[in-house]
């Protein structure tokens, strides 16, 4: 899968308007010198895309430590923006919503895929309740878990849509079910240019339990810590071994499990937080994570950290009730914070909030 590297298609539009190469740039100048922060890094990025380098330095999100610095190929990025153009079955001149901050590679790639397509690409501060601020309605958009949630019942206005950062609940999936939207989970990270695999969300056959699809070209593997190993030598110039703990169903298809990193050896049993999240979800309405603390006995126990106020006594009554949980999984604590902690990107940092609490 190779695309030629045209930085700008024809019919590409930049909120309604057409621009020549040269004037898109004149455009970035401007949204540099005279915008707000989310509209600075859209220039920012608009001008590193014209620019003749044929690399572009992508900070990554911090999910798994400090943010840092990566290189990506254009022409990948191209590549990537031709996988989902072909998955999504986007045409020049369908419209998009950028509502992501283009700091970061999904707001980043919403950019390319309009530019080498030929979209048309309204980009809106981004904000919890993206759809409440324009009345137009798209063929295709991006969103993390906590837009999406917030977009319910304006959803009729979004086609497709792609949701990632963080997996879904299983309330918000059987929310999703009544849209007409079509609404696909994304898999992937800055070094694999967002998305290399999908799984459909609504609109499944019942009883199904979606799996993660790989794009064309992507070739998935296990390291010995059960953990996903990536080859695409259209995004990637070499292999991308995960910290991600999966089940591969097929040669191109995978559950998510959870992250090694955040693996909890309480007493010698080996817990998996994630999992263990999935089953509180039904009891849950609070924002809510499972956490590994250091303890004399058992070594690490595990504690569950609540945001926001909760009857504790009920809560671990209603946990040691639920049939899912293994004795192992049921939480030794419970703790309380009024606000988690984010990282930079905007996604819960379990270790940051957790010092919070226990130091």
């Amino acid at each position: 899968m190779v695309q030629e590297l045209v930085k700008v298609h024809p019919e590409f539009r930049f909120n309604g308007i057409h621009f020549s190469e040269s004037e898109l740039a004149e455009v970035a100048y401007s949204l540099i010198k005279e915008g707000e922060d989310f509209e600075i890094a859209i220039g920012d990025f608009i001008l590193d895309w014209l620019s003749d380098s044929d690399e572009i330095a992508v900070k990554t999100s911090g999910s798994t430590g400090a943010p840092k610095n990566i290189y990506l190929k254009k022409q990948h990025m191209v590549n990537s923006a031709m996988a989902t153009a072909s998955f999504f079955e986007l045409k020049p001149g369908h419209t998009v919503l950028l509502c992501l901050p283009a700091n970061y590679i999904a707001g980043k790639m919403m950019l390319v895929r309009a530019m080498i397509l030929g979209l048309d690409i309204d980009c809106i501060r981004p904000e919890s309740n993206p759809l409440a601020h324009t009345g137009k309605s798209y063929e295709f958009v991006a969103m993390v878990p906590l837009q999406l949630t917030n977009s319910l019942g304006q959803l009729n206005r979004v086609k497709k849509l792609l949701v990632g950062g963080a997996p879904l609940g299983d309330r918000i999936k059987e929310a999703l079910d009544k849209e007409g939207t079509l609404v696909y989970e994304s898999y992937g990270m800055t070094e694999t240019i967002t998305h290399i695999a999908l799984k459909k969300v609504n609109h499944n056959l019942p009883g199904t339990v979606a799996a993660f699809e790989t794009l064309p070209g992507v070739k998935i593997s296990k390291d010995n810590r059960g953990c996903l190993v990536i080859e695409a030598p259209g995004i990637s110039s070499s292999r991308v071994i995960t910290n991600d703990l999966v089940e591969l169903t097929t040669e191109s298809s995978f559950q998510w499990l959870g992250r090694f990193d955040n693996v909890i050896n309480s007493g010698g049993v080996k817990l998996i937080p994630e999992q263990i999240e999935r089953k509180l979800k039904s009891i849950l309405e609070n924002r809510f994570f499972a956490y590994g603390v250091p303890d004399d006995k058992l070594g690490t126990k595990l504690v569950l950290f609540v945001e926001g106020e909760t009857d504790v006594k009920k809560l671990m009554s209603d946990i040691k009730l639920l049939k899912t949980l293994s004795k192992y999984e049921v939480p030794k604590e419970i703790l309380q914070l009024s606000v988690f902690e984010e990282t930079p990107a905007g996604k819960l940092d379990r270790a940051k909030t957790a010092k919070l609490k226990t130091t």
